[in-house]
């Protein structure tokens, strides 16, 4: 029996990623070298770390339907649905917000919607739940046989799969940072590097619960920690999809020096961080530092602004 063909071949990635080192005297004063490792061009529906953190667990669908969850601007629900389409398979999106079901779909669950992707709305209490064995047992009960993949798509598969984004960057800078969500592709990152080599994630939520998930996600994954990770937890700017005018300054800044469109919800926290501790003198005079650039604007959901600080 001939195995069913890969997803690389059928989707065509761009990887490795490119991996470019741009000019910024904030770094270069301080003798740091600032790479930018470019996943949002891997795939134009499914960029960055949603390529790595998705393409396991869609094998191991083998062609099922897979149900996952997110919110009203999940950019996972939106290349789960991508990734739908290109391969053929049905997708069920369970959406945080029953009140949404009665209102017009905003861009990025109308883009869902039009990629076949079945929308399903909860109450917030019932998402919060999400996990349990109830509201699992309820789902299943609605929609059959599918491969659940859990919020954000943060499991031991996606881990192992961003495994391959530490392998890309082995012995090409000293400090591997991304931003993080739900801590898949931190977990898998730091496990591909190389001796020597640590990852830095950069919280965009607040409550300091990342570091468990990471260090739960790498058992699940790899038996136990693996590779030298850490988070820095200071620059979430009030909370997920929550912004500052200081923030938004720094974005449009960046655009400005090195032409690079910053994503506000993730990448535009991670290179504030980067620039902070840069200044601060927490890289190492010679330290070469990639920034992995895990989306594009239009990836991302409107932002909120907050008065909360740092």
């Amino acid at each position: 029996m001939n195995s069913p063909p890969r997803l690389d071949a059928l989707l065509r990635p761009r990887v490795p990623s490119p991996l470019r080192e741009v000019h910024d005297e904030r770094f270069a004063r301080h003798g740091v070298r600032l790479l930018l490792k470019r996943d949002d061009l891997i795939h134009p529906d499914l960029p960055g770390n949603k390529w790595r953190k998705l393409v396991l667990n869609l094998e191991a669908a083998a062609g099922r339907t897979v149900l996952t969850f997110g919110g009203a601007y999940s950019n996972h629900l939106r290349a789960t649905a991508a990734a739908g389409r290109l391969l053929g398979f049905p997708t069920v999106g369970v959406v945080r917000g029953d009140e949404l079901a009665h209102r017009p779909l905003n861009p990025s669950l109308a883009r869902c919607a039009a990629d076949g992707m079945r929308l399903h709305f909860v109450d917030r209490t019932t998402y919060r739940a999400k996990a349990s064995s109830e509201v699992l047992e309820g789902l299943l009960s609605l929609f059959g046989d599918v491969e659940v993949i859990p919020e954000g798509g943060s499991n031991a598969l996606a881990a192992q799969g961003c495994t391959a984004l530490g392998r890309e960057l082995a012995g090409a800078c000293d400090v591997a940072a991304v931003a993080c969500g739900t801590g898949g592709t931190l977990a898998g990152l730091a496990a591909g590097l190389s001796p020597g080599q640590r990852a830095l994630g950069v919280p965009v939520l607040r409550g300091g619960f990342l570091g468990p998930a990471v260090e739960r996600l790498q058992r699940e994954a790899f038996g136990g920690p693996s590779g030298k990770w850490s988070l820095d937890e200071r620059f979430a700017f009030g909370g997920y999809a929550r912004s500052t005018p200081e923030l938004e300054a720094f974005a449009a800044d960046f655009e400005d020096r090195h032409g690079l469109p910053v994503e506000r919800v993730y990448v535009a926290k991670l290179l504030f961080a980067l620039t902070a501790l840069a200044e601060e003198g927490s890289f190492a005079p010679g330290a070469r530092v990639s920034a992995v650039i895990t989306g594009t604007p239009d990836d991302a959901p409107p932002l909120q602004d907050s008065s909360v600080s740092r």
